[in-house]
Parts: C-alpha cells; structure tokens; sequence
C-alpha cells in the first residue's frame, strides 16, 4: 500500500490600485508557489488553508465559495511511493501586512498574473492560476 499525505491550500488574490495581484509564496528550495501545508487531525480542508495562510505568511483571509482545485502527484525521492494531493481554494486579502514564515518559506511576493505565471515553473500551478484568474474574472 502507498503512503498518502494531504495538503490544503489557497491562490490567495488582493485586489489593489494597480489592479490584482496574486500572493505567492517561496519555498526553502527556492520554488515560488501558493501558500499550503499538511492537514492536521481534525481539520477540514478550509481550516487547513486558513491555518497555513495564517502561518506562512500572517495573513487572515476570505475564501470565495465555488472555487475547489486538486493536484496529485508522487513525492520525489521517497520509498516507498508517497502520493500527495494538495487542494486549493481561492482566498482574498484585504490591506494586511504580510511576512514569511521564517524557517519555512524564504519570500512573500503580490505580483500580477503574468508574474506569477512565469513564477511558478510546475505545470499544475500554472493550471491552478489560469482557473483562478478565469474564475475572478467571470465572476
């Protein structure tokens, strides 16, 4: 049997003069990302992400309802297999200062879409992004 491990987190957006900015996140291995983290006993997914936003990057933020996004994949490197899923909602921030997580995250960065895009350099990420901006935007 495989080892599963299970993630929540969120594209966290601010709405600002310059128009909207994603905040992403980079991680000690210098990959840029969206705010996330292990779920812990007792938790439901939004109260995970809430919890990890809070963490990572001092924020406390809103979740928009109708937006739930999943990524698997295995965990490189790891024997046996550990297959993760990671989900992701979509949260807003609204005029709070941020900070990185010391020990766990490197960087907290607002950027607009086309930035982010380019910053995060895995596929489902980008994916993830693309169907949060469509999402803000239909709305």
């Amino acid at each position: 049997m495989e080892n599963f491990e299970k993630s929540c987190g969120a594209v966290v957006f601010c709405e600002t003069e310059e128009g909207r900015k994603y905040l992403m996140v980079r991680s000690l291995t210098g990959v840029w990302g969206f705010p996330k983290g292990h779920m812990e006993q007792g938790e439901s997914e939004i109260e995970t992400a809430a919890r990890e936003i809070r963490e990572e990057t001092g924020l406390t933020v809103r979740f928009l309802p109708g937006f739930r996004e999943r990524n698997e994949y295995d965990l490189p490197g790891k024997v046996p297999a550990v297959r993760k899923e990671v989900v992701y909602f979509l949260a807003e921030c609204t005029g709070q200062d941020y900070h990185a997580q010391e020990g766990e995250i490197t960087a907290v960065s607002l950027m607009d879409f086309s930035s982010a895009y380019r910053s995060v350099p895995f596929e489902p990420s980008k994916r993830i992004l693309r169907n949060a901006e469509h999402f803000l935007t239909q709305r």
